[in-house]
């Protein structure tokens, strides 16, 4: 059994590693990979954004399965190109992923589908001066998304009026997504506790697999600028009642509304929710695992992950295989100095073997190999995850493993799973 992972990424590194695993013994090839999934997969200098010779690729190789780990390609219809051309993917069709591409698209949706979600406004690059007088006329925070794909950094929340004209302007006037900042949403801060929720389905039914917690800001406290995300804990203990609410008035609600509009789902999806005094609501939709919670979820799963994708991709989901995890993780991202916007790479890393000995596995992202060196080589440059029956002994030995490892401006939060 051939299958592409389609990514370069921890998330990436996370799968291939887990499907390495796999009783379905599968040889594993990844585009375009990095330095940690050349250690299980054969990698593949395919872009990301480039379908047609992914789907070219998989073709001539006799690829089974393609699993694309990102939104890049997924939203440029990988999915679609593969049913046309005879090659399974393990992802939404461009129409479904709209939950993802469009934060305007994935809100209206919500609210036909009475799914709670916190209330909200839509503006266009022509209607700035409208945007402007209405977050004047707002209690504070307010939270800005650019409408389109943005790596995870289109979300502003801010804190005053000054603060809220400038995101619009940087967005809509200056683009600074380029198209995907065009038209923004503006909604309502709600409080509470963040939540991440992740269901798999085969077009027919789903099931949720997994709940962990997402840092998304950069520094400690959650304060800073939002990023692709700076760790992750997993499993999030709820109670029954929240999980019920979760899974009846947002999860299923979300398929049932998918399957209403004739948009039948395959593959992973996240909902990312704020757990308020008023029950869950959902804060964004992604259209597949995310980043770095896959890094913390993967690595506690005691069952044959690669058993559940294959069954999710032919359309008939093992859900019996799916089962609560009885341990605890704790991920933590090492990132590069300037990131999120302008981070500083090239330099040597170092402990990574050490690091290892600790911890269960760090997971390389932003990385690249030259003469034998790692260099870092992108914001994210890699993940540090390890186990234990408790979040603090999970916690405590992330930490420990991550203080083994150095590269100049090394950053990361000290403050996940407290």
């Amino acid at each position: 059994m051939k299958v592409l992972v389609v990514g370069k990424g921890g998330r990436e590194s996370a799968i291939v590693w887990k499907l390495d695993q796999s009783e379905e013994k599968f040889e594993i090839f990844t585009a375009p990979g990095n330095p940690f999934t050349a250690r299980y997969a054969q990698n593949i200098p395919i872009k990301e954004n480039d379908v047609r010779a992914l789907i070219d690729f998989a073709l001539k190789e006799g690829i089974d399965l393609i699993f694309p780990g990102g939104e890049t390609s997924i939203g440029l219809g990988i999915a679609d190109e593969g049913e046309r051309r005879g090659i399974k993917v393990l992802a939404p069709k461009r129409d479904a992923a709209r939950l993802e591409t469009s934060k305007i698209w994935a809100k209206s949706f919500a609210k036909k589908y009475r799914i709670p979600t916190a209330d909200f406004e839509v503006f266009t690059d022509e209607e700035f001066d409208d945007a402007v007088e209405y977050v004047k006329g707002q209690t504070y925070p307010i939270v800005i998304k650019a409408d389109g794909l943005a790596g995870g950094k289109g979300v502003v929340i801010a804190n005053s009026v000054g603060e809220a004209i400038n995101t619009l302007d940087q967005f809509m006037n200056r683009r600074k997504f380029g198209e995907a900042s065009r038209r923004v949403v503006i909604e309502k801060f709600l409080k509470g506790e963040e939540a991440s929720v992740f269901a798999v389905a085969d077009g027919y039914r789903w099931k949720v697999f997994a709940y962990a917690r997402d840092y998304k800001r950069l520094l400690d406290g959650d304060r800073g600028p939002n990023t692709g995300g700076m760790g992750s804990i997993s499993p999030v203990i709820l109670d029954r009642t929240t999980r019920s609410l979760i899974e009846e008035n947002v999860v299923k609600r979300t398929f049932e509304g998918l399957a209403k509009e004739g948009l039948p789902y395959k593959g992973f999806l996240y909902f990312g929710l704020m757990l308020t005094e008023n029950g869950p609501f959902l804060l964004e939709y992604n259209v597949r695992l995310g980043d770095p919670e896959t890094q913390a979820i993967l690595p506690i799963l005691d069952y044959d992950f690669g058993r559940l994708i294959l069954s999710a991709a032919v359309g008939k989901l093992e859900i019996d295989l799916i089962k609560k995890c009885n341990r605890f993780s704790c991920c933590v991202v090492a990132a590069s100095r300037g990131y999120p916007e302008n981070p500083i790479t090239g330099f040597p890393i170092t402990g990574i073997e050490e690091a290892e000995r600790i911890a269960d596995v760090v997971f390389l992202a932003g990385v690249k190999e030259k003469d034998g060196q790692l260099l870092t080589d992108g914001g994210r440059v890699l993940s540090v995850v390890a186990t234990g029956d408790s979040l603090e002994e999970a916690r405590r030995r992330t930490y420990e493993g991550l203080s083994r490892i150095h590269f100049e401006g090394m950053h990361y939060r000290r403050d996940v799973g407290m």
